[in-house]
C-alpha cells in the first residue's frame, strides 16, 4: 500500500507563516478601509460644523443688526420685482395698495423674526455644539482605528514627513486628517513636531489640504516610542 509523504515540519511552518501573512494583509485592508469611512464622517462633520460657524457669525455676529436691515431691504426689492413680472404674466395691474398689503406681512414677519433672534441664536448654538461634539467623535474614533494600523507603522519609520506618510497610503487620506491624527499623538507626548506647527483644523476643509501641501515634506515627525 502506498503511503502519502508526511508534510515537513518546514512545509507545515511556511504555510503557517503564508497564512498569518494573508491574515494580517486583510485585517489591515479592513481597519485601512474603516479608517477611510471614519474620515469621510469626521470630514462631513467638520464641514457642517464650519457652515454653521460662518452661519452663526453671519446672522448673530457683531455686525448682525446691518445684515438683518440690508437682507430686509433685498427682500423688499425681491418680492417688488415678483409682483410687478407676476402682473405682467396674468396681465393684472396691481395698486399701490396690493403693494403695501405685501409689504407691510413682510415687514411682520421681520419684526417676528427678529424678535426670536435670540432664541434662534440659542438654536444654532446648540446645532453647533451637536456638529461639534459628532466632529470630535469621529476623530476620536478615527485614531483609535489608526492607533491599531497607520500609527505604529509610522512609529516604525520615523523621522518621516507628512508628505511620506501621505505617499505611503497612496494618499487614501486627505493631508488634514493625518495632520490631525499625529497632532494627536504630538499633544499625548509620543511624536514631535520639527520646524512647522501648522493649525489647519481652523481652515475650511477645501483650503485645508491647499495649506498644508507646500509644507508637507518639511514636517517633520520625530517618534518618542520605545518600539521593541
Amino acid at each position: 500500500m502506498l503511503k502519502a509523504p508526511k508534510p515537513s515540519h518546514l512545509n507545515v511552518g511556511a504555510l503557517n507563516t503564508s497564512a498569518d501573512t494573508d491574515n494580517n494583509h486583510k485585517h489591515g485592508a479592513g481597519f485601512y478601509k474603516q479608517l477611510s469611512q471614519r474620515e469621510a464622517q469626521w470630514w462631513q462633520a467638520r464641514q457642517r460644523l464650519i457652515a454653521l460657524e460662518e452661519r452663526r457669525i453671519f446672522w448673530f455676529g457683531d455686525n448682525s443688526l446691518i445684515m438683518w436691515l440690508l437682507w430686509q431691504l433685498v427682500g423688499y426689492v425681491v418680492v417688488a420685482i415678483m409682483l410687478m413680472l407676476v402682473g405682467k404674466l396674468l396681465n393684472i395691474s396691481l395698486l399701490l395698495w396690493h403693494y403695501l398689503i405685501v409689504f407691510g406681512i413682510q415687514t411682520l414677519w421681520f419684526v417676528a423674526m427678529f424678535a426670536f433672534r435670540g432664541r434662534l441664536a440659542t438654536y444654532v448654538q446648540n446645532s453647533i455644539d451637536n456638529a461639534d461634539f459628532a466632529r470630535e467623535q469621529a476623530l476620536n474614533e478615527m485614531y483609535i482605528l489608526a492607533s491599531d494600523s497607520i500609527l505604529p507603522e509610522i512609529h516604525a519609520s520615523a523621522p518621516i514627513s507628512l508628505q511620506a506618510i501621505h505617499e505611503r497610503y497612496q494618499s487614501q487620506l486627505k493631508l488634514a486628517s493625518l495632520q490631525r491624527l499625529l497632532q494627536k499623538e504630538v499633544d499625548a507626548g509620543r511624536l514631535i513636531l520639527s520646524q512647522y506647527q501648522i493649525e489647519a483644523e481652523i481652515l475650511p476643509p477645501e483650503l485645508a489640504d491647499d495649506e498644508l501641501s507646500p509644507h508637507a515634506d518639511e514636517m517633520i515627525y520625530k517618534s518618542l516610542v520605545q518600539l521593541s
